[in-house]
């Protein structure tokens, strides 16, 4: 019964992940009733967020850290609680600095905490299934903009922006706590179990201290593939509904795009997580980046609504399915007792790539008058991930490496 607890880590993992990026990913629908009753402008209210994915990045990191010292239980215990606390304090906020850093400074903190425990958690309590395993939890994150986006708009309509983001902060933090409880350490020998069919050469001696680990190459290769991946397609995600719009889309139909994005990336959760478990999670990881380059590149011949929503279900599978397999490639190599410092580090690096897409994206339009150059400097980024994915050495029949990178 025991090994078959890692579906409850599963399931509980999912429903804080959709708590938790929900109530902070939802400040898009507080923007303009707070800058119609405050007089802010949207520059400085939104300046929230991106404060909120700087702190994210960097403190995932340090709590990634803690995971592997104390266990994922404390720490996400302590971010819900901070989590409420940010979302309170920017409720009652009179002043943006004061709205900034508690949304930007503690809900960004809170944020970076739910990640890496969490999928450090899960990898441990899997031995098979674990592709699929990370990718359930990650269905959270998935799911929250269909679910708690749509409560805090009917929130904000019957009760002001103030009082829903007060009852979201209380209901996150009622919510996630028990949730939490349910969260504990595997068993040594489970968690210590190779994965069955891995297509990447375990190493022989895992580094433990953090500064071995941020010097392997095998670290360095999965934090710059996970970077480019997260650079290659946020520009083109974040710019997508602005050029739909110049392509003749209305707002609302625009709009519409996202969400077919995001109902394809749950299916791609599933897909993607299945198919690593069956052929290897590295072969995955690279043909989706394959697919996600050929698919943005195509985006320089869209022009119709119906063509747009078709490379959106084609995204939408690829970066909801890939994203979450960075995770059990770690694993893979580094093995369960630093995974939490792993996946903080490699968060970091990605929410550092997903920054530069918006701003990449914005300059080449302003420069250029169109997203052409958009598309082909992100196919290109995308393609260079693919490529630089392959530095991981694949098994030979032996089990031993072909080429392996140095320990």
């Amino acid at each position: 019964m025991e090994r078959h607890y890692g579906w409850v880590i599963v399931a509980a993992g999912a429903v804080i992940t959709c708590l938790a990026m929900g109530a902070m990913f939802a400040l898009p629908v507080y923007l303009q009733p707070i800058a119609e009753e405050t007089g802010w402008t949207r520059a400085g209210i939104s300046g929230a967020m991106t404060v909120g994915f700087i702190v994210m990045g960097v403190a995932g990191f340090f709590w990634g850290t803690l995971t592997d010292r104390v266990g994922a239980r404390p720490v996400i215990l302590t971010a819900a609680a901070l989590l409420g606390l940010g979302l309170f304090i920017a409720s009652r906020a009179t002043d943006l600095l004061v709205f900034q850093f508690a949304y930007g400074g503690l809900v960004g903190a809170s944020g970076g905490a739910f990640f890496a425990p969490l999928i450090a958690a899960t990898l441990g309590w899997f031995d098979k299934h674990r592709s699929l395993a990370v990718s359930l939890v990650s269905l959270g994150a998935g799911v929250a903009p269909m679910t708690m986006t749509p409560l805090a708009t009917v929130l904000i309509e019957n009760f002001g922006w103030r009082d829903a983001m007060m009852m979201t902060a209380f209901a996150a933090t009622v919510f996630i706590i028990p949730a939490a409880f349910l969260i504990r350490r595997a068993p040594e020998a489970l968690a210590e179990a190779p994965t069955p069919g891995s297509d990447v050469v375990p190493s022989p001696k895992p580094p433990t201290s953090i500064g071995t680990i941020l010097r392997t190459p095998q670290f360095i290769v999965l934090a710059a593939v996970f970077f480019l991946c997260c650079g290659a397609h946020s520009g083109p995600i974040f710019h997508t509904v602005s050029y739909a719009m110049l392509c003749g889309a209305s707002a609302l139909a625009a709009a519409s795009i996202y969400s077919v994005e995001g109902l394809a990336g749950l299916f791609g959760r599933v897909i993607f997580g299945l198919l690593a478990d069956r052929i290897g999670v590295k072969r995955v990881i690279i043909g989706g980046l394959l697919l996600q380059a050929a698919g943005i590149y195509a985006y320089i011949y869209v022009s119709e609504l119906t063509h747009f929503y078709l490379l959106a279900v084609v995204l939408g599978l690829v970066y909801g399915g890939v994203m979450p397999l960075y995770a059990v490639l770690a694993r893979d190599y580094f093995g369960p007792k630093v995974m939490g410092t792993v996946l903080g580090g490699i968060t970091m690096t990605s929410a550092i790539g997903m920054a530069f897409g918006p701003v990449g994206g914005g300059y080449l339009f302003d420069t250029f008058g169109d997203y052409h150059w958009l598309y082909i400097a992100s196919a290109a980024i995308g393609l260079a991930a693919a490529m630089l994915a392959l530095a991981f050495p694949p098994k030979t029949e032996d089990g031993a490496p072909k080429s392996a990178l140095p320990a």
